[in-house]
């Protein structure tokens, strides 16, 4: 199960943080780019002591089990097998939390990074530890390590996941950190990283990471197959990842550490160092590299095996030879493509973000594109929406390789309109849509028993939330129409027929209950459809008898006057608006039902307009080998039921209307030139 914050307890999250930052920006001499430093290790041991303090019972029995016999062992020993790590009583964060004003709490904390970095070597020279006594240089500055060990006392226990790179995020976010805006670089939203899982399914063996930021990425690897495993199975997973800035490969050093990850991390520049031997070494990549990044040197990077299997970026113009030893690429974002193709095993997979102008890039780029369809590499392209990211506004692509493909087609998904506004600049995607989404791919891989999972899961959570509504609409009914009589309200609504409704609708889900069986795809499927169709109707009928309920009680609220009747009617108002809530809550999940039910009817993949399409490489060739979805997938062409004589003769109305307003607008040009002259004494 995924058990990361929810949006409501990140946004909280990102209200400390400001706060934080506001508390150092206005008590320290920390410039806004180093903030993120000593409060990234704070929330290290507040995600590490929650972690602990899962698997601390356990630990503590097994070491009491075992104290004074010949097997006993020391309590570290234990802790690193159970939970990944150890904090010793002086590394906890309640202890810190409790030291009493007076302690040198800069100092407690050093010691604790300290003892954890002892008995998790992993982690040498990783956590933050002088950075606190930057915190306290003056007297009046000693309060700032305990009011931000509070400022994230409240961090859920059961929150986890890749929270370090969502805080980060933010930090570059908010913050407009040097780092995180150089060189095309920016850092991967969460959801984004979770629906590259989710089509990239991996299960085990090694992933890696070529510029892995904050480790997101294996973060969510980890999740989704902890999320899929079966009793038994292998899910065993040792990630490794390169870096180019020191501070984001300690980020990521935490960040796996406190997921329970094994892993290899190393600063390096993957440009022109291969510090994990990645040549046809992995099984999995993952990455989102920068974007064209143009200042790679050619030389160093033409002979590298990594780069030249599929051929090398270069400049159009033959430079001279006193010129070669300072010619760059073109562009590197190529050189991480082919990077990517080169890393992986025979059966290795790839998901990595890249700018959509690599889809269509032309000259030596389209020749490694074309190499690299041939060879039938490439599994999948998906066009993002935009404004998914933080930083930067650049429309992306994700592209999926796969070095065991069943055929030599290649899956194109359009994206671009799947995503939830979560403010004005910002887009993402909720967990329904990434699943709607993944789906296509497993659609495509055969796997049709996913979506009849899918969607029963929906049905699941949907009738979940009508069996916890019903007795509240029936509690609301009987008091609107108590209300109602009282003030003398005419042509009362009736709610008998909606009632009637759900009860008829909650007995449909507990016959589909007995008989469904998700293993017989077609059956489940007919089965689904079926109780489909009950649904719709309930919801329309829902809908129109709460909007008239809701004209009724603003007529007589015109009406009421102060006292009793004027609180019953703010309440009844306050209950009408959650009724209004739940319905669209439970409305939510039978939405997706239908949005599957609409484009994939037989739980078989089919081409989509407009969103997916399955091409051969005759049409990719007709395209001139883009990978850009939008050249595959078509357009949805929305019809507005006009014949061809209504279309004409509104046309021509419009023009008559569009002369009208010329003809008004020319006279005003004349009035507004008239008074200017008149202004300027020249009439």
């Amino acid at each position: 199960m995924d058990t990361s914050m929810t949006s409501e307890q990140l946004k909280k999250l990102e209200a400390t943080l400001w706060q934080s930052a506001d508390t150092l920006r206005a008590n320290s001499d920390l410039k806004s780019s180093e903030y993120s430093t000593p409060v990234l290790g704070l929330i290290f041991l507040k995600f590490a002591n929650n972690k602990y303090g899962l698997h601390e019972q356990e630990i503590q029995a097994e070491y009491k089990k075992l104290k004074g016999t010949r097997r006993e062992r020391p309590i570290e020993e234990i802790a690193i097998d159970k939970c990944g790590f150890y904090l010793p009583p002086e590394a906890r964060y309640d202890y810190l939390l409790n030291l009493p004003e007076k302690v040198d709490i800069a100092k407690a904390l050093k010691r604790a990074m300290e003892l954890i970095e002892q008995y998790k070597p992993e982690l040498k020279d990783t956590l933050p530890q002088d950075e606190y006594f930057r915190l306290v240089r003056k007297p009046e500055y000693r309060g700032i390590p305990k009011q931000l060990l509070k400022n994230f006392a409240d961090i859920p226990k059961n929150a986890s996941g890749d929270m370090f790179g969502q805080i980060y995020e933010y930090f570059l976010g908010k913050f407009a950190m040097a780092e995180g805006q150089g060189g095309g670089e920016f850092f991967t939203p969460r959801s984004v990283v979770r629906l590259m899982v989710q089509i990239l399914e991996p299960h085990n063996g090694t992933v890696f990471d070529p510029a892995c930021g904050s480790g997101g990425m294996f973060v969510q690897s980890a999740q989704f197959i902890e999320e899929r495993k079966s009793p038994g199975e292998d899910t065993s997973l040792f990630v490794y990842g390169q870096e180019k800035a020191l501070e984001t490969v300690k980020l990521a050093k935490m960040n796996i550490a406190v997921n329970g990850l094994r892993g290899d991390i190393k600063q390096a520049n993957t440009y022109y160092e291969d510090v994990h031997g990645s040549f046809e070494k992995f099984d999995f990549v993952l990455a989102n590299p920068p974007f064209n990044v143009d200042d790679v040197n050619l030389s160093k990077v033409e002979a590298d095996r990594r780069f030249n299997a599929y051929g090398i970026p270069r400049n159009k113009t033959k430079a001279k030879a006193k010129d070669k030893g300072s010619i760059t690429v073109p562009n590197a974002n190529y050189l991480w493509i082919n990077l990517f193709a080169t890393s992986l095993k025979k059966k290795g997979r790839a998901a990595l973000v890249m700018a959509n102008s690599a889809s269509d890039a032309r000259h030596s780029e389209a020749d490694i594109r074309k190499t690299l369809i041939d060879k039938n590499l490439i599994y999948a392209m998906l066009t993002l929406p935009s404004n998914m990211f933080y930083t930067v506004t650049l429309p992306a692509t994700l592209w999926f390789f796969d070095k065991d493909k069943q055929d030599n087609k290649i899956l194109f998904i359009d994206a671009r309109n799947i995503f939830t506004q979560i403010d004005r600049a910002h887009r993402e995607f909720t967990e329904e849509q990434i699943q709607n989404i993944a789906i296509i791919s497993r659609l495509h891989r055969g796997n049709r028993q996913s979506f009849v999972e899918l969607v029963d899961g929906y049905y699941n959570k949907g009738f979940a939330r009508l069996t916890e509504s019903r007795p509240n609409l029936e509690a609301v009914s009987k008091k609107v129409i108590g209300f109602l009589k009282e003030n003398n309200g005419k042509d009362i609504p009736d709610f008998a027929p909606v009632l009637k409704d759900a009860d008829k609708l909650l007995k449909s889900y507990a016959d589909y209950r007995k008989s469904v069986d998700v293993t017989l795809i077609d059956d489940a499927n007919k089965e689904q459809h079926k109780l489909a169709e009950t649904i719709a109707p309930f919801f329309a009928l829902l809908h129109e008898l709460l909007k008239e309920v809701d004209k009724k009680v603003h007529h007589i609220e015109k009406d009421v006057g102060n006292g009793h009747a004027r609180s019953d009617l703010k309440s009844l108002k306050a209950e009408l608006e959650e009724l209004h809530k739940e319905a669209k809550a439970t409305e939510y999940f039978f939405g997706h039902i239908s949005w599957l039910h609409e484009r994939f009817p037989d739980a078989k993949y089919e081409d989509v307009t407009g969103l997916c399409k399955l091409a051969n490489l005759n049409e990719i060739k007709e395209q001139e080998y883009s990978l850009n979805p939008g050249r595959y997938v078509g357009v949805v062409i929305e019809e507005d039921g006009k014949t061809e004589e209504e279309f004409i003769e509104e046309m021509l109305a419009l023009n008559d209307e569009l002369n009208k307003l010329n003809k008004e607008a020319s006279a005003l040009e004349s009035v507004i030139n008239h008074n200017i002259r008149q202004i300027a004494g020249d009439e």
